[in-house]
């Protein structure tokens, strides 16, 4: 067993149990992914990360789901900064994270963190009868054409025409295997379906999103960076989004409200990244002891 530092923290939240909490163990990246899928599992949050030392980075951050690593998350790259920066390891404004994603650039404007995610890669689109089947809606309440698209992670966007229609959703697994088949789903990809309204879940907002998920993951996500980026580019790309910069929200069903400040780089037919921004709130310090082998 070994001692390893951690920070518990609300990513997307400025107060206690709102956002979404994420574990950061420190100078932990080297410890095998099975260990790194338990701590996950053993904490019941959606995801955790592993720092450590990087040779292209100022920090290396592996992420990791209850049951496999993943290349990329948003409110664990948010919440991974905020760690690094209580525990004194980040001194100016500015920050470099490795990732399995590329090197992803990280700004500190007081207490809000801002990430740069890659330029966006815009997939197949999706059956919108196969979404609809996924969070058993009808498929009149999609709107347009779902996509898959990545900053980092891929999702299956999908826009729905009220929120009415987002808070009934309900995962369906059988149907959403089929949706993740047709999306070449292979293990890595998240296809669960990414469904955004065209309206704030408070009057601050001009999104409102969830993100259901599959086992061995939570039920739901509180607050999902990644896909929060690729949801702004696909609608800007789509001409849903007529600002240049907007502000997302998610978790508010779940009594975990969460918001992004959400800024396009590049033109919207050329994006050539999404920034996503958002503070942090340190719940947690203490120790773990884990197994390194």
């Amino acid at each position: 067993m070994a001692e390893f530092d951690f920070h518990w923290v609300d990513a997307f939240s400025n107060r206690a149990f709102g956002g979404n909490g994420c574990a950061v163990v420190h100078a932990a990246a080297h410890l095998p992914e099975d260990i790194c899928t338990a701590y996950v599992r053993e904490t019941s949050l959606v995801e955790c990360t592993f720092t450590g030392p990087s040779q292209v980075a100022d920090f290396r951050v592996r992420y990791f789901l209850a049951g496999r690593e993943i290349p990329f998350a948003g409110h664990p790259t948010i919440a991974t900064v905020a760690a690094l920066r209580d525990k004194g390891l980040i001194s100016g404004t500015s920050v470099t994270l490795e990732t399995g994603a590329g090197i992803v650039p990280v700004s500190l404007d007081g207490d809000l963190i801002e990430m740069t995610q890659v330029a966006p890669e815009f997939g197949p689109f999706a059956d919108p009868a196969l979404v609809a089947a996924a969070v058993s809606l009808p498929e009149v309440a999609i709107v347009g054409r779902p996509q898959k698209v990545s900053t980092g992670l891929p999702f299956c966007i999908a826009v729905l025409k009220d929120r009415a229609a987002l808070e009934a959703a309900r995962l369906d697994i059988d149907a959403l295997a089929v949706l993740g088949e047709t999306l070449g789903a292979d293990g890595i990809d998240m296809m669960e379906p990414f469904l955004v309204t065209l309206e704030g879940a408070t009057a601050a907002g001009d999104t409102f999103s969830r993100l259901l998920m599959a086992p061995p993951s939570p039920p739901e996500d509180p607050f999902t960076g990644s896909a929060t980026g690729a949801m702004a580019a696909y609608l800007w790309k789509h001409g849903l989004m007529a600002k240049d910069s907007f502000t997302a929200e998610q978790g508010h069903g779940l009594g975990r409200p969460g918001q992004a400040q959400v800024m396009r780089v590049g033109p919207p037919e050329g994006m050539t990244g999404i920034k996503v921004a958002g503070e942090g709130f340190i719940l947690m310090r203490g120790t773990v002891d884990l197994p390194e082998g």
